[in-house]
């Protein structure tokens, strides 16, 4: 996931107010940041930052607050990196996993199995769009895309379509990195390193209507990206085994946001030339984008589903790969050759299907999806003083999900705007100059408030 390194910090550049800044936070360091700093190699970051970035260490958390081992609390306004749904310490969520650690903690999912496995196999089935009714369990999201692919190649194989070896994605699509997924990503900082070590991958243009020409619509332009696809797969079907995206939102290249028609016609040309469609849900899955699915706003459904990170609400390590019956079945059969071997030594753990099942518990049984649209009202409501500021454009929403770009020209924007949003209890990490809000839907009215004020101040204070 993007990290400082990927907003495109410049250490070399800083400002006197933040040279005073960073002065105060290198007096807070603590013990446990400097024991980190000595042990721990962090993701995503280029170490060195942290000699003059002090690290911030969390002591427990509650509900969509963090707080710090100084005594600071900051709103998390991004979820810790997109995954907390239900706050930090959920009474429900730390019930289960309590009630779970008495019977079992985890179990080989080869020749065994257990029942939240298999309740939370069957509560996916009946939830998730279409007919996705098998489940293949992993511990993180770039994990439940190289199953999706392999499954996806492994399937065209058992089926006769050898020339189906390659994939195509949308530009700015990031669906992870191990080197699967890093293959089928378009975000240069993660790939471009590793390219030997990547199979080659096409990329088709986005729907993000961010690159719609000036009086076009959103739909018109998305309609326009799918005329795209359609050239590229009637040229290249032959070839291809599978479209892989991420459904409305773009997330680490800047939530790019796009209208769900394109979703409608990429899965009418997926039919049209016989290429599976996988839909990476990890980060829009459970109702980020405002309905429980993004692919239901489009009311389609893939042919391979990817949900990690919400699925837990945050708590435990867990993904799965759901698809259809026409494809679990082309692996089914009395030769070890035909099957899908591949594992996860900690596939379908039980705690984390405890966590994930009273996290569904939660999702449905407060409605979450309709009080999620009345907090969504509210924060478009108190944004205004945001949408209309002068350093604002592209101020956008889909869901819980809120993305602006701010016209800076500051060469470490992203740390600045980190640091100054600390100063004003917020954890906000913005991607480049793009700011985000994807906040736990716990949040209340009086916390948006703070998380819109603070996000004013840190506005004005840089601009």
């Amino acid at each position: 996931m993007l990290s400082y390194v990927a907003s495109a910090l410049t250490i070399n550049n800083i400002s006197n107010n933040t040279i005073i800044n960073i002065n105060l936070r290198q007096t807070m360091q603590t013990q446990l940041g400097k024991r980190s700093c000595q042990a721990v190699w962090h993701p995503c970051t280029q170490m060195f930052q942290h000699e003059t970035y002090p690290l911030i260490p969390i002591v427990r958390g509650q509900g969509v607050w963090l707080f710090d081992d100084s005594g600071n609390r900051y709103i998390d306004a991004i979820s810790s990196w997109w995954v907390n749904l239900f706050g930090h310490s959920n009474p429900a969520i730390n019930s289960a996993i309590r009630d779970q650690l008495e019977k079992i903690e985890h179990v080989m999912l080869a020749g065994f199995t257990h029942e939240p496995v298999i309740a939370l196999s069957e509560r996916l089935k009946r939830i998730s769009p279409g007919s996705l009714g098998h489940c293949f369990y992993a511990a993180d999201g770039a994990s439940a895309v190289e199953i999706a692919l392999k499954m996806s190649f492994h399937y065209w194989q058992l089926c006769g379509a050898s020339k189906k070896t390659s994939f195509v994605s949308l530009q700015n699509d990031y669906h992870g990195e191990t080197l699967g997924a890093l293959s089928v990503t378009d975000v240069a900082i993660f790939k471009d390193t590793y390219a030997p070590l990547l199979r080659p991958c096409a990329h088709v243009p986005t729907p993000d209507w961010r690159y719609a020409e000036t009086g076009e619509s959103a739909e018109s332009y998305a309609l326009r990206a799918a005329v795209a696809l359609e050239q590229y797969l009637s040229e290249h079907h032959a070839q291809t085994a599978a479209l892989i995206l991420e459904p409305l939102v773009q997330g680490a290249t800047g939530m790019g946001m796009y209208h769900p028609i394109y979703l409608e016609r990429a899965r009418a040309l997926c039919d049209r030339f016989q290429v599976h469609l996988i839909a990476d849900e990890i980060a829009v899955g459970f109702g980020r984008t405002g309905t429980l699915f993004a692919c239901n706003q489009a009311a389609i459904s893939p042919d391979i589903l990817c949900l990690s990170k919400g699925l837990s609400g945050g708590y435990l390590p867990i993904s799965v790969t759901m698809t259809t019956d026409n494809i679990y079945q082309a692996f089914y059969s009395d030769q070890m050759a035909r099957a899908f071997l591949h594992s996860h030594s900690h596939s379908g753990n039980a705690l984390a299907c405890r966590a994930a099942l009273a996290s569904l518990d939660l999702l449905e049984q407060n409605d979450v999806i309709k009080v999620n649209k009345l907090k969504a009202n509210y924060l478009n409501n108190a944004s205004t003083k945001l949408t209309t500021h002068e350093k604002v454009k592209n101020f956008r929403h889909c869901g819980m999900i809120w993305a602006f770009e701010v016209d800076s020209t500051l060469p470490d924007f992203s740390m600045q705007f980190f640091q100054a949003g600390l100063k004003q209890q917020l954890l906000l990490r913005p991607l480049g100059n793009t700011v985000y809000f994807m906040p736990p839907y716990v949040i209340d009215e009086p916390e948006i408030d703070i998380l819109i004020n603070g996000t004013l101040k840190v506005l004005n204070e840089l601009s």
